[in-house]
């Protein structure tokens, strides 16, 4: 299973992924609108096994608290964006709304790490540039890229931990290996594919 929610006013894609035997779930980037995200939940029956952080931006993690509370899913984020994720000095969150976020994460997304949801594996990369951190999570043949690579466009590298050489460099030796026909779902806007950007991304 696979859902897309665009939440938010900035809507921040938020994205559910589950394993349709066990219906064991990930909710990536729980952006806002937290009864949107538990609607869906429930009228699935899914069972959140992860929330999973591309990166700790305040667009993306608006219903993290709320969601944590209702689901005791384990947060998973990378290791570089840890600081972020605990201030919301650095991850802009009280700019969004109030009460700002704080959190604390579960555990850590490392580079080539699987998780299992039920018999589906979930592969994580680690793709910095847009934040230190910064996470792409592949699902079968789709990728959540964050705010890493867009449809046309590439993650900003002007606020706190990015860097555009690095996100550059991210993206082209590890995104761009993946297969040509891999859906991209980024953090915002629509979607595309790992061959569409090869060709017609006016970065590369």
């Amino acid at each position: 299973m696979f859902k897309k929610l665009p939440l938010g006013r900035f809507e921040t894609n938020c994205y559910i992924i589950a394993d349709d035997a066990t219906k064991e779930a990930a909710v990536i980037d729980p952006a806002d609108d937290f009864p949107k995200i538990k609607q869906f939940i429930e009228e699935h029956n899914l069972k959140v096994k992860y929330i999973l952080l591309t990166h700790a931006h305040g667009d993306h993690i608006l219903a993290l608290p709320e969601l944590k509370e209702y689901s005791k899913a384990s947060i998973g984020i990378n290791l570089g964006d840890e600081d972020m994720l605990n201030d919301a000095n650095i991850n802009m969150s009280g700019q969004f709304r109030q009460p700002h976020i704080e959190a604390k994460s579960d555990f850590h997304l490392k580079d080539g790490d699987e998780l299992e949801l039920g018999s589906t594996k979930v592969r994580i990369i680690h793709t910095p540039g847009h934040t230190k951190g910064g996470t792409c999570i592949l699902f079968e043949k789709e990728l959540m890229s964050g705010d890493t690579l867009f449809a046309r466009g590439i993650g900003r590298t002007d606020l706190y931990g990015g860097d555009y050489d690095t996100l550059m460099n991210s993206i082209t030796t590890k995104l761009y290996a993946l297969p040509e026909d891999t859906n991209v779902h980024p953090g915002h806007g629509s979607s595309t594919t790992i061959l569409s950007e090869k060709r017609n991304n006016p970065f590369n």
